[in-house]
């Protein structure tokens, strides 16, 4: 028997992202998992907020683009995030102001970036998991 609890999620970003917001008013929603499908497309934002709760307000962002999944699984709070192999964060949580078309994924790091901080390209892979 295996000792992973669960797939990592796989996916491409399909478009690139590069401004930041200071006041962007995020809504952590109350669920620390969001089930993804095969194809569907999120988008990814980086945040400075640590010990955000559901509920809380996210401010401080930046953006890196839009993913789309390359298989079906669960994205949880605290999932490493790496981006072509290298980590960049964990998963805050997400939220949910543009669903049913895409969530927003709050990835935590120490100091917002964007694609072109770390020159992210279309195609470039990001992972979700341990």
């Amino acid at each position: 028997m295996s000792n992973i609890e669960k797939r990592i999620i796989r996916g491409g970003f399909v478009k690139l992202l590069f401004h930041k917001q200071k006041q962007r008013g995020m809504k952590l929603i109350d669920f620390k998992t969001r089930c993804v499908q095969k194809r569907e497309i999120h988008e990814i934002v980086t945040t400075t907020h640590k010990n955000a709760e559901c509920g809380d307000t996210i401010n401080e962002v930046g953006f890196l683009g839009f993913a789309e999944m390359e298989c079906g699984g669960v994205v949880e709070r605290g999932d490493l995030v790496k981006i072509e192999g290298k980590p960049i964060g964990h998963v805050l949580g997400f939220d949910d102001c543009h669903f049913p078309n895409h969530y927003n994924i709050l990835i935590s790091v120490d100091k917002t970036i964007t694609a072109k901080d770390i020159n992210i390209q279309v195609e470039s892979k990001i992972t979700f998991g341990n």
